[in-house]
């Protein structure tokens, strides 16, 4: 990939033997070909997908749930620690305590230097305009972070239905407008529906994790073309999807240099302020 543009992946996992094994991700298991993991992976791992796609610099993500940390917070500050120059950490909270939530916010960023929170809406099968995020948003726009989630279907054996973008995201952003949305996945089957936000709102972007450039819908291809070219990051989901095999196809987009490094990396270093 010599003479391509620096790449921000806005969407990985360093992932832990607890998500990889976890029951739920059967069905993304069948799909990819790949099983659970007997022992931990190093991070000298992450960082060879990373470099076998030319992406110099990654947001890596915590996970929680109802169950707790498949990955923890702690954890994705040791793999940041482990390459600082190259990885960003994202945290997750437990919105079902939302004065921990609050507090686990203000150390990921203050004390972890975390760039963002995540929390997956089907993983809690609670969609994001429900009262037990409010003050995660809060926390996250006091802070001046911006606030990650998943958007359309659901690939793991959970409901698909909180991730439409209409009403539930609409609402957040409407009633949020001091915090930065990022919605990751593209919002597929609803992709309309997340183009729709991302125009509607100024606070509103998408990244194309767990989607190949092959794959990505014909509206997000015009939107990304014309007046989305600031508003769309390109991100991978790895280890789900190798870097490498979402990148191919990338000269068939058609993006004039200015709209591909604002793709790759420049909307993602502003949004995250990297």
């Amino acid at each position: 990939m010599a003479g391509q543009p620096e790449i921000i992946d806005a969407w990985i996992q360093h992932p832990t033997r607890r998500l990889a094994n976890h029951p739920m991700f059967a069905s993304l298991n069948r799909w990819t070909g790949s099983g659970g993991r007997e022992a931990e992976i190093p991070v000298e791992t992450t960082l060879a997908a990373l470099d076998a796609a030319g992406v110099s610099k990654a947001l890596v993500s915590a996970w929680t749930g109802p169950g707790g940390d498949l990955i923890s917070n702690d954890e994705v500050a040791g793999f940041v620690a482990e390459a600082p120059d190259r990885l960003f950490g994202v945290g997750s909270v437990d919105i079902s305590r939302p004065m921990a939530a609050v507090a686990e916010v203000r150390r990921c960023v203050e004390d972890l230097g975390f760039k963002a929170i995540r929390v997956l809406p089907w993983l809690w099968s609670l969609p994001p305009n429900d009262r037990r995020y409010y003050p995660v948003y809060v926390a996250c726009a006091g802070m001046g972070v911006p606030f990650c989630l998943q958007v359309g279907h659901t690939g793991p054996l959970m409901p698909s239905e909180p991730g439409r973008p209409i009403p539930y995201l609409d609402d957040v952003a409407r009633e949020f407008p001091e915090l930065t949305i990022v919605g990751g996945h593209i919002g597929y089957p609803w992709t309309t529906e997340m183009i729709a936000l991302a125009t509607k709102f100024p606070n509103v972007f998408i990244d194309t994790s767990a989607y190949t450039i092959r794959r990505y819908p014909p509206e997000l291809v015009a939107y990304l073309k014309a007046h989305g070219s600031k508003k769309v990051l390109f991100g991978s989901n790895y280890p789900m999807i190798a870097p490498t095999k979402c990148l191919e196809g990338l000269d068939d987009l058609g993006l004039d240099d200015e709209k591909r490094s604002a793709f790759l990396a420049g909307n993602a270093a502003k949004v995250f302020a990297i």
